[in-house]
């Protein structure tokens, strides 16, 4: 049970990663783009984070289903592939929504 939320994480990045592939959306589109964008939010997002964290906003809570492993006090590993996903998620999104909406104007047109 200690690995849990880290196994739930890992399949749904497995399921960004298969979405991306089978669209072309993220990675599969501009590997360096996207690694660069996804590293950006990544970043942003773990200072945002810690400035939380360094405020007593946001803590760390005790659950059996995490690791108990830790990045920085009060910053699970876990967190890193939760931003991830976040970050993957939102970029497959805009692309998808994107091309949708193109494909859309394209049929009215």
């Amino acid at each position: 049970m200690q690995f849990l939320y880290l196994l739930a994480l890992l399949i749904a990045l497995t399921g960004m990663v298969l979405l991306d592939r089978r669209f072309t959306l993220f990675f599969w589109r501009s590997p360096w783009r996207a690694a660069l964008v996804l590293a950006a939010g990544i970043v942003f997002f773990v200072v945002w984070d810690l400035f939380g964290i360094g405020l007593g906003i946001f803590f760390r809570g005790e659950t059996e289903f995490m690791t108990g492993l830790q990045v920085a006090p009060e910053l699970p590993v876990e967190e890193l592939f939760f931003l991830s996903l976040l970050g993957y998620l939102t970029m497959n999104l805009y692309t998808g929504v994107e091309r949708w909406r193109s494909a859309r104007g394209a049929e009215r047109a």
